[in-house]
């Protein structure tokens, strides 16, 4: 256990050098911790209305200012962050699963390879936005049906990255061996391959993430997404927008909430490639 910990530290010791990985790391755990206490964090109820303080600007009563329904910002931003962040983390569950599934069984089955990645090239060749868009047309919106949508459009990106790291992999020695003594293919892939690749799925998650976040505010903001009385970022900005020549805060802060949490994410991710990659160890 302590060897454990001691290696833990090191890796986090390694991955933090950078400050920009670090400050990174700091805003998001900053904005998971706001999502999760969301209730005693937020200073007002984000629902309760109050037009006498509509498009009110930033103040010390709110340090955000109000919307056009007098609701406080910070407030919204802050329970926005459960449903963005949320589904997120949903998306890359699912995705993640889903892809790494496929992406195992195209790398090291010959026979399935062909149809799989003829079907994630096929779905990779449409922008992930438009994709999207459809299958939230023929869903409907809700969140879950986000989470859905979003898992399937970003599914063939990790199925194409498990099955190049599966091929690497499945012509080492080891396997060839756990091959030749009978070892059974779903021992193989759990625990030769899939352990043995765990480090380019970890980096791939990251990545989901921002861009899940991204496409949720997207889809929200074209109306395709969560309904609008569900609080996240993308629902705040498209309720503002008409407002934002006379009111700018309405829109300016959650759109920098959906920027740090993205670009917070992106450099986690960029920082795990890092450490992770035996070349890009031995650059830094």
């Amino acid at each position: 256990m302590n060897g454990l910990n001691s290696q833990m530290a090191l890796f986090l010791k390694r991955l933090f050098r950078r400050r920009l990985v670090l400050l990174a790391a700091v805003i998001l755990t900053v904005l998971v911790i706001s999502a999760l206490l969301a209730h005693w964090v937020a200073p007002f109820d984000p629902s309760v209305m109050k037009l006498v303080r509509r498009l009110k600007p930033p103040s010390d009563v709110n340090w955000f200012g109000t919307d056009e329904f007098g609701r406080d910002i910070l407030s919204r931003i802050i329970f926005g962050a459960r449903a963005s962040l949320g589904i997120g983390f949903l998306v890359v569950l699912f995705s993640m699963g889903i892809g790494t599934v496929f992406g195992l069984l195209a790398g090291y089955i010959k026979t399935l390879d062909s149809p799989i990645m003829r079907l994630a090239d096929a779905m990779m060749a449409l922008p992930d936005i438009l994709l999207a868009i459809f299958l939230m047309a023929v869903l409907g919106p809700s969140a879950g049906n986000v989470v859905l949508a979003l898992s399937i459009v970003y599914a063939p990106r990790v199925v194409r990255v498990v099955r190049a790291s599966t091929l690497v992999v499945s012509a080492l020695p080891f396997v060839e061996a756990a091959r030749a003594l009978g070892v059974s293919t779903f021992r193989i892939l759990r625990v030769h391959i899939l352990l043995n690749i765990a480090s380019p799925i970890l980096v791939q998650a990251t990545f989901i993430f921002a861009y899940a976040v991204l496409a949720e505010a997207g889809l929200s903001f074209l109306g395709a997404g969560v309904p609008p009385e569900v609080p996240t970022w993308g629902t705040m900005i498209a309720a503002g927008q008409q407002y934002a020549d006379d009111a700018f805060w309405v829109v300016l802060f959650p759109g920098l909430a959906i920027v740090m949490a993205a670009l917070s994410l992106q450099l986690i991710g960029d920082g795990l490639r890092d450490m992770l990659d035996p070349k890009l160890r031995k650059a830094l």
